[in-house]
């Protein structure tokens, strides 16, 4: 693996870790006040993920100006493959929420997208990480590095699913961690199948978007009705 990609995963991982520091600050500083301390550790989210966006597309400066690959899809297929994608991708999510929920027995909802979902609704700024900062990172890591590494060493499938479960076990959502792993699956198909990053951004970047906008004007009841909704047709189904 090029030493620049190993920069690209510590800058990663430095813009992850810096929010504990920064919240043991926070809590220090304003330990009576925690609207003060959410509203500061939101603009930090905000700036460490645009500030790590910036480095990284610096360090891989080498890799944009190479040659797209000779199979690379073209400007079209990019847009078609990017349509299918998101149905690819919400249908494999769907899917595997289905087996968690009617055969694990694991509850609907994701605690990592609820709690993104609480700081958009304080900060509308902050959709820029989930929406469009956050699937290019996470691209570029676990399917351009991570996956790309891993699929020099082996098939598709081991590759695939080795660095859709590191992207699912980031998230720490592991409740969740068969619906995670299905996209990164999903994910990893697109990339391989056009040649292009670009794709597989796309589609993530689409499927964050329509998540966020779809929840946004939902209040924290009524998502918890809608939980409540699907645990009763699951009771029903399995009497």
């Amino acid at each position: 693996m090029p030493k620049r990609y190993w920069y690209v995963i510590f800058v990663y991982l430095i813009m992850q870790l810096s929010s504990f520091p920064v919240a043991i600050y926070m809590i220090n500083r304003h330990p009576d006040n925690p609207e003060l301390y959410m509203q500061n550790m939101t603009y930090w989210s905000i700036f460490s993920f645009i500030a790590a966006l910036f480095i990284i597309l610096w360090i891989l400066k080498p890799d944009m100006k190479m040659p797209a690959h000779r199979e690379a899809t073209s400007t079209g297929g990019i847009i078609l493959w990017s349509i299918l994608g998101v149905f690819l991708a919400f249908f494999a999510q769907g899917l595997a929420a289905s087996i968690e929920i009617y055969i694990l027995g694991i509850e609907p909802g994701s605690e990592n997208t609820f709690q993104i979902m609480e700081v958009v609704r304080s900060n509308a700024l902050f959709i820029l990480i989930p929406a469009i900062i956050a699937p290019i990172l996470e691209e570029i890591i676990f399917r351009k590095i991570v996956f790309g590494t891993l699929y020099k060493r082996m098939n598709f499938i081991f590759a695939a699913l080795l660095s859709a479960l590191i992207f699912a076990a980031v998230h720490w959502d592991f409740s969740h961690l068969l619906m995670y792993t299905a996209m990164g699956l999903v994910f990893a198909f697109l990339y391989v199948r056009t040649k292009r990053i670009l794709v597989p951004i796309i589609v993530h970047a689409g499927m964050n978007t329509m998540v966020v906008l779809a929840q946004y004007g939902l209040s924290p009841e009524e998502i918890e009705k809608m939980r409540e909704q699907l645990e009763n047709m699951q009771t029903i189904l399995f009497l």
